[in-house]
């Protein structure tokens, strides 16, 4: 066979069922055989959506999704889906094209260092140079790609190369078991909790991957330690649990904060140093801290954690579960008091029968209609805070939220992905109408693909998040916003139902009713996000720890 054949044997080796991508003049030799191949290729229309849907694929599944893109401007096109898998610890494999490297017809015609280029936002970057490297190569891209911490790896195939023939064969995938912690961590760890009197847990990106649920589920239940999830943390334990204080969604400042300025020890699980972190240490601070993670901490002045218990998340959480024993001293008593005080909160700023609607209350619409276990994939803008703040999640990714690139333009893809990993699952994309331009073509894609998708776009004509922030540092509103086209017409355009809404009540009647239709719907909302100030900067000023 040549190398492209051997490329998609290994691809096919590792598991692979869908690769994702716009091919060039240079992919044609790998286009070719992935035509022969049982894994299915997906074109797209541009090759940040095929690299966004290739990373959910690795956040959805913990295997690597694979990526497609053809030299130069393809190759660029993919840096930030790239840096969308990286930041965000989904493993995604990143496959280019080049020209020919050992007799290039074309002198330096698109011809850029894609090598070097991918680096800075990959773990690996590589270029295949003989059709006999292929195997080893798609063995160690997929390795490191899973490895924690999870990410995007980059492999270049030559076109010249491609053709190569070689007699290789894939090689066998081994599974690697991750270290479990040592005892004496353990042991201290659990001493350290035994012997406070205010423990708490946050749960961070990292505990959002690798089988956590159940063991941080079943530590909770049983020690009724109270605990608070970052915005990736969201949904390891379902919110709807009685210890579930809050999210934090916010930096600082908001009344979760309360809690963690009151605990005495926080046991940190699955610590990110990519997220905004929940809480800020200080060398004069009489907490503690218990780092739990798949590594060490990276230290600084922020963050130097008392105790660092390092393996497999899981298995350290079932270990500490089973040593621990229940201390009569523990006090949650505050820790109740704040859960039962913001969860009174939250229903109190929603205000029902307002239009243009507000943030509040398309959360509010979207949890009554989605069940525990369907996906809402959020975009990125405004709307993501009060989702991350209010949005009660149930179960593990059923709340699709990037806190790390934090890149607009990446919600459709990441809805279209959880549609096809999962088919039985109601999907639902939250954008922005500013994110949802960025890549506002892949609708096509959604539509060849036959998906069932519910698309609301949050209409302000802006960009609402950087208004907030230009609006709080005192400065002019100024530079940041745009005109729309009619979406309900944009969306007949591509062929799929659109839907403006145009007064109060409107949205919860037909989202209960397309969210059980198929195709794609496309309902465009006009949202007001006013009370951006007055609840998440003014009121947060002035409230009181004290309750």
């Amino acid at each position: 066979m040549n190398a492209a054949e051997l490329m998609v044997k290994s691809l096919e080796n590792e598991g692979v069922q869908y690769v994702f991508g716009v091919p060039g003049e240079e992919n044609l030799a790998l286009l070719q055989a992935l035509s022969h191949s049982t894994i299915k290729f997906i074109v797209t229309r541009h090759e940040q959506t095929a690299g966004f849907m290739a990373a959910t694929v690795g956040r959805l599944t913990g295997s690597p999704g694979v990526c497609l893109t053809t030299l130069g401007p393809g190759a660029t096109n993919a840096i930030t889906s790239s840096a969308f898998g990286l930041l965000g610890g989904m493993p995604v494999v990143f496959i280019t094209g080049q020209k020919p490297i050992k007799k290039n017809k074309q002198g330096h015609f698109q011809i850029i260092d894609t090598v070097e280029l991918f680096k800075p936002v990959t773990k690996f970057s590589k270029q295949i140079v003989n059709a006999n490297s292929v195997a080893a190569s798609v063995r160690e891209a997929f390795r490191l790609a899973r490895e924690e911490r999870p990410g995007s790896v980059h492999l270049e195939l030559p076109e010249d190369v491609a053709d190569e023939e070689t007699n290789g064969s894939p090689f066998p995938v081994t599974q690697v078991r991750r270290p479990v912690a040592e005892d004496k961590a353990l042991n201290l760890a659990v001493k350290m909790i035994e012997k406070a009197k205010f423990p708490l847990i946050i749960i961070g990106a990292g505990g959002n991957r690798k089988r956590t649920s159940k063991s941080l589920t079943e530590f909770i239940n049983k020690t009724r330690i109270p605990f608070i999830p970052t915005q990736i943390g969201k949904g390891v334990v379902d919110e709807r649990n009685p210890y579930y204080l809050g999210t934090a969604a916010l930096s600082d400042n908001d009344y979760v904060h309360c809690a963690l300025n009151k605990a005495d020890l926080v046991i940190n699980v699955g610590h990110d140093i990519i997220e905004k972190p929940p809480f800020l240490m200080k060398r004069s601070d009489s907490r503690k801290v218990i780092h739990i993670n798949f590594f060490s901490a990276a230290m600084d002045n922020i963050y130097f954690p008392q105790l660092e218990v390092v393996g497999d998340i899981a298995t350290t959480i079932e270990e500490l579960n089973s040593k621990i024993k229940i201390q009569p001293h523990w006090d949650f008593s505050y820790f109740m008091k704040l859960r039962n005080y913001l969860k009174n909160n939250l229903k109190s700023i929603v205000k029902d029968g307002r239009y243009p609607y507000t943030p509040q209350q398309v959360v509010k619409t979207v949890r009554g209609v989605m069940k525990d276990d369907d996906i809402v994939a959020l975009d990125n803008g405004m709307f993501k805070i009060w989702f991350a703040r209010s949005y009660e999640t149930r179960c593990p990714n059923s709340l699709l939220l990037d806190n790390a690139l934090a890149t607009m333009g990446a919600g459709l893809s990441s809805a279209m992905t959880a549609k096809i990993i999962f088919p039985q699952k109601k999907v639902l994309c939250v954008s922005g109408d500013g994110g949802f331009m960025m890549n506002s073509q892949d609708l096509e894609t959604a539509k060849r693909l036959g998906l069932d998708l519910v698309i609301l776009i949050l209409e302000d004509n802006g960009y609402g998040m950087i208004k907030w922030k230009q609006k709080a540092a005192g400065l002019d509103d100024f530079g940041l916003d745009f005109n729309n086209p009619d979406f309900e017409k944009y969306a007949k355009a591509y062929g799929v139902k659109g839907y403006k809404i145009s007064r109060s009540g409107q949205l919860e009647k037909l989202l209960k009713k397309v969210i059980n239709q198929k195709g794609i719907h496309l309902i465009s909302v006009p949202i007001d996000y006013q009370d951006n100030q007055k609840i998440l900067v003014d009121e947060l000023k002035k409230k009181t720890c004290l309750l």
